[in-house]
């Protein structure tokens, strides 16, 4: 049975230009782009039609996990509040973010993230979920049970990120120890002698672990056809490293330098949204905007707060002459989508998934009114 929808009225978003017209859809596919309305069908009233946002890295569901400390949540109902959140701010494809290795924040006991990846794939199967969803691997490779987490996942189809991260003090996000002992010392409320052999343990982790964890990842893989990112660089040299473990996408560089040999490099460099918002970043690291305004930002993630995703291509199109609305929206669909290799959404042209969303915004926080992904209304 053909299933044929017309959406009218509405300022295109394509890859370079916006227009006036109308998109058809046909068995979830998008078969026609009209500049005029040439067609009738659902008014969009002058609104923005722009492809589903794809989202490649957000800790929202742990959020919706682990409430609040060593309270865990029903996992099904917690995909649900997630997944429900995700679609209703325009992100019709998401990679849920799982730690493989307890690390100083504690972390996840060894069987929790299996479960609950599988409790995801479950919620698939049965029509539960808006919103299409991949896994993203967060391995801290400085910790000791990494690997024992992460080959619980060797033959899971569902895998399509790897992110390699080390938080140990004097390493990339925490470079300095002002910055690592605000961060801990100061909010744990440790004694200078408890977080002297707390530091001591995290860079012994570190200097054993760091490096064979990284290349025994990167090789699988490499096998697997897996992205890999690189988590927090700061320096050349982590650059250099993250070229050798075939690197594709770079998270949260903390400098210019290292974002602009990632970027020059040909990896995709990823900042959050969050940071776009605000105009800085929470941690005091280098602001997302300043890396827009420099040409060497790619791509941009939510993090922690679902909507930033779309609220912060339109902030970026108002206030950096260099980014037009297109092009800001990118980094919300197309490249983070190129970058994993879903070469089938992330824009609007004829063959690719219907995966859109209609968008109101005269000024202020965009909203999004409604939500197609293969061109069925989810949201």
């Amino acid at each position: 049975m053909t299933v044929e929808l017309v959406l009218t009225n509405a300022r295109i978003v394509l890859e370079d230009s916006v227009i006036s017209g109308s998109v058809q859809i046909r068995n979830g596919k998008i078969t026609d782009i009209s500049e005029g309305n040439v067609h009738s069908g659902e008014d969009f009233e002058g609104d923005y039609l722009i492809p589903g946002l794809v989202e490649l890295h957000t800790d929202h569901l742990e959020q919706h996990y682990s409430p609040r400390p060593g309270v865990r949540w029903n996992t099904t109902a917690a995909i649900q509040a997630h997944d429900a959140q995700i679609a209703t701010s325009g992100i019709t494809t998401v990679f849920d973010c799982l730690r493989m290795g307890a690390d100083e924040d504690g972390g996840f006991a060894h069987g929790e993230m299996r479960a609950m990846a599988d409790a995801i794939a479950a919620a698939g199967a049965h029509g539960r979920l808006r919103s299409e969803h991949f896994l993203h691997l967060r391995c801290e490779v400085s910790a000791d049970n990494c690997m024992e987490h992460f080959v619980d996942f060797e033959n899971d189809s569902h895998v399509r990120l790897v992110s390699l991260m080390d938080h140990a003090p004097g390493q990339r996000q925490f470079q300095t120890m002002d910055q690592y002992t605000l961060y801990y010392q100061k909010k744990r409320g440790l004694s200078d002698e408890a977080f002297a052999a707390f530091v001591a343990k995290r860079q012994g982790e570190s200097a054993r672990n760091a490096t064979p964890h990284r290349a025994a990842i990167s090789k699988v893989c490499a096998e697997r056809g897996i992205t890999v990112a690189s988590h927090d660089d700061a320096t050349l040299s982590h650059v250099g490293e993250a070229i050798d473990n075939g690197v594709r996408l770079a998270e949260f560089p903390t400098s210019f330098d290292a974002a602009k040999a990632s970027h020059e490099a040909g990896m995709s460099v990823l900042m959050g949204a969050p940071n776009i918002v605000r105009g800085k970043s929470h941690s005091g690291n280098i602001a997302a905007r300043d890396l827009a305004e420099r040409g060497v930002l790619d791509v941009l993630s939510s993090d922690y707060v679902p909507l930033s995703l779309l609220h912060a291509p339109f902030v970026l199109a108002s206030e950096v002459e260099s980014i037009s609305l297109p092009k800001a929206l990118a980094m919300v669909t197309s490249t983070p989508a190129r970058t994993v290799s879903l070469d089938d959404r992330g824009r609007i042209a004829t063959g690719l998934r219907a995966d859109i969303v209609r968008v109101h915004h005269e000024e202020g926080v965009p909203v999004s009114r409604a939500v197609w992904r293969e061109g069925r209304r989810v949201a």
